[in-house]
């Protein structure tokens, strides 16, 4: 999940190299942050977070093939 993040982000960011994407574990959910640029910030987030939304939603449909629960938080650098 985390190269999958990693791959769509990057994609979208003007700077990738700013990117970082973390793995964490919490119970039975895995928890993904995501750290861009500040001004690659909106690019990640979009128009009323539809680009964030997107991103989770297919991280989502990723996650649920592998029978697991996966967050993706988008963070300030």
């Amino acid at each position: 999940m985390k190269e999958l993040v990693e791959v769509i982000t990057k994609a979208l960011v003007d700077d990738p190299d700013s990117v970082v994407v973390t793995e964490r574990e919490d119970k039975k959910t895995t928890i993904l942050e995501v750290r861009v640029a500040d001004s690659d910030m909106g690019k990640v987030i979009g128009k009323q977070g539809r680009i964030a939304k997107a991103i989770r939603s297919v991280v989502k449909a990723a996650a649920a093939k592998e029978d697991k629960k996966v967050v993706v938080d988008i963070l300030d650098s």
